[in-house]
């Protein structure tokens, strides 16, 4: 009897810590009604109208008096082949339609409201529709594409309207909101964590910016971009912006830009209409593990500079190809796109005080920031030459000829005329003039050798190599 009187309490006790388990489980998922009751009013649906391309009639212009007669008897496909909701070239003479939908939040209470730059891209008319069935025409404040931002304004006062948070003190992890318009219905609430931070995603276009996208698994489809993505705080952290998905449809991963990044684009818009960028002149690349092994860097923080452009403010302050950036006005830089996106936030004639790793020491360099240009870019790609016989690091060199310094503006170095194994695995050709082999610079073919001499056949190669396209790097493993 007694050992069945404890067995019995020991059962209640278990069950009793299970329940209490249970309970604190329970208690300790929140509740999102009244961050959405409290917030969910400065969260607008935005649909656009536009009108669709004219019908082309092959042959004919549209001046000409047989054309609409042709047009008439066109495939209905080919009278509007864009279709209803494409994102074309506009200024067709037929009556407006549908165009996108997406969503938006409310940043003050006079109505701007952000929202981004692919939901009103080419649309000709913008409405704005709150919970309150309220509906109100919009204009355009200022488009900035690289980011995918855009600011809207309606003639309203009195508006409910978010705050904006702190990206940069979200914790991965976090509980986040969206609030917004999956394929038109309007104030949807969906929830979940943020899996990452600093993600940076492979650009669509060369107007893309190195944007440092928050990474959820909040439920965002098409409709909902544009729309805030919400702390627990009620705190405007993010714009949703993409998802990651085979289908088109929300696949579990979902990319938000931080509203920190974004508020800068913001202000800017709201100020002038545009964005204002600042550059450098360089063109970088992330520093692997191989670099930094051949360099003698203990991280692989920092940004690797593969050209210097002429007369760029880089030029100008001494900086070099070869150099690895390591720090921005006393803040690490972890990679190419940090470097990057850090350069662009600063106005054009700031000063910017660089930490740069050069031949196995560091140094500090001011640079004053220049602007960025939407033309500028990288030059044509460069042609092949045919390999002939290797050497040790797969590598046979020669003098650089006078015809090569002056075409590719070197001093020194030694020209790549036959390539194979590990250095045609790492990118080199023929007609590459190899400038610095690790810490080393190279004058001639006699300095080459000796530098290679000295490797160690266990680590990788650090080559500084230039072409007609600039100056880059290239880690070579030599061969056993």
């Amino acid at each position: 009897m007694q050992t069945m009187k404890a067995f019995l309490l020991g059962a209640a006790l278990a069950l009793g810590v299970a329940s209490g388990a249970a309970a604190q489980s329970q208690a300790a998922l929140p509740s999102f009604a009244d961050l959405v009751e409290k917030h969910g009013p400065a969260v607008v649906n935005i649909r656009t109208e536009a009108r669709p391309q004219r019908t082309q009639v092959p042959g004919l212009s549209e001046d000409d008096p047989m054309y609409d007669f042709f047009r008439r008897f066109m495939p209905p496909d080919q009278r509007n082949p864009h279709g209803r909701g494409d994102r074309g070239e506009r200024g067709g003479r037929g009556p407006l339609q549908p165009f996108g939908l997406g969503s938006g939040f409310v940043i003050s209470a006079d109505g701007y409201i952000v929202t981004n730059a692919h939901v009103i891209d080419n649309a000709e008319e913008i409405y704005v529709r709150f919970t309150d069935k309220r509906e109100m025409k919009a204009k355009v404040i200022g488009v900035d594409k690289r980011s995918d931002v855009a600011l809207v304004k309606v003639d309203a006062k009195n508006l409910p309207f978010v705050a904006l948070g702190d990206s940069n003190a979200l914790r991965v992890g976090e509980w986040v909101v969206a609030i917004g318009s999956p394929f038109g219905f309007a104030n949807s609430v969906t929830a979940g964590i943020l899996s990452a931070k600093s993600r940076d995603l492979p650009a669509d276009s060369t107007s893309a910016d190195a944007v440092p996208f928050l990474q959820t698994d909040v439920a965002v489809n098409p409709g909902n971009s544009g729309g805030p993505l919400f702390n627990l705080k009620g705190e405007v952290v993010g714009i949703n912006s993409q998802i990651f998905s085979r289908t088109g449809s929300y696949a579990g991963i979902s990319f938000a830009i931080p509203i920190d990044y974004a508020a800068h684009v913001i202000e800017q818009l709201k100020a002038t209409g545009k964005v204002t960028r600042g550059r450098i002149g360089v063109s970088i690349t992330n520093v692997s593990r191989d670099l930094a092994l051949s360099l003698g860097l203990a991280k692989t923080d920092g940004a690797a500079v593969g050209a210097v452009e002429e007369g760029s403010p880089a030029a100008k302050a001494g900086l070099e190809a070869g150099d690895v950036i390591l720090k921005m006005d006393g803040r690490v830089i972890e990679s190419s796109a940090d470097l990057s996106r850090s350069v662009r936030a600063v106005q054009p004639g700031q000063r910017i005080a660089l930490n740069v790793w050069r031949a196995g020491k560091t140094r500090d360099i001011v640079v004053t920031v220049g602007e960025f240009k939407e033309d500028d870019g990288t030059g044509p790609g460069r042609a092949k030459k045919e390999a002939a016989k290797p050497g040790k690091l797969g590598l046979a060199v020669t003098e650089v000829n006078a015809e090569q310094r002056k075409a590719l503006k070197v001093q020194g170095g030694v020209a790549v005329e036959a390539v194979d194994g590990p250095a045609l695995a790492a990118g080199i050709q023929p007609g590459d003039v190899i400038l610095r082999v690790n810490n080393t610079d190279i004058k001639d073919v006699k300095g080459f050798n000796e530098a290679v001499g000295k490797l160690d056949a266990k680590k990788p190669v650090a080559l500084l190599v230039r072409d007609e396209n600039g100056t880059r790097f290239a880690v070579v493993r030599p061969a056993e």
